[in-house]
């Protein structure tokens, strides 16, 4: 029951993460892999809050596991950080890297008291 909670979390975070992805990139004409970062961020927020929550094991399945696992992307982070590197964009590249870091632990504490606030 819990891969299947997982599957179908993953069913709606992944598809997500590519239509926002996509239109958030598509609104700047940087370098800067802006739709990657605010995926990340918002994946980050959410999982904060779902962290705190009071949830049971299925729906932190489906919710945490499934659907942020597949609507984050670290491996899409690495990739655009290499290519910025590889493309001579060092400012960009290190502030994907120092950004993401900040802003998707500040983003995942803000999620934490969040719940905190309601629960």
């Amino acid at each position: 029951m819990t891969v299947a909670l997982v599957i179908l979390g993953a069913m709606v975070g992944a598809p997500l993460r590519y239509l926002a992805d996509r239109y958030v990139q598509s609104q700047h004409e940087s370098v800067f892999p802006w739709g990657t970062f605010a995926v990340n961020i918002a994946g980050s927020l959410v999982l904060g809050f779902l962290a705190q929550a009071s949830l049971g094991s299925g729906t932190y399945a489906l919710l945490g596991t499934g659907f942020c696992g597949a609507l984050t992307t670290y491996s899409t982070f690495g990739y655009e950080t290499v290519r910025l590197l590889e493309t001579r964009a060092r400012f960009y590249a290190v502030a994907n890297v120092v950004a993401s870091i900040v802003a998707g632990l500040g983003a995942a504490v803000c999620g934490a008291a969040i719940a905190s606030a309601i629960w």
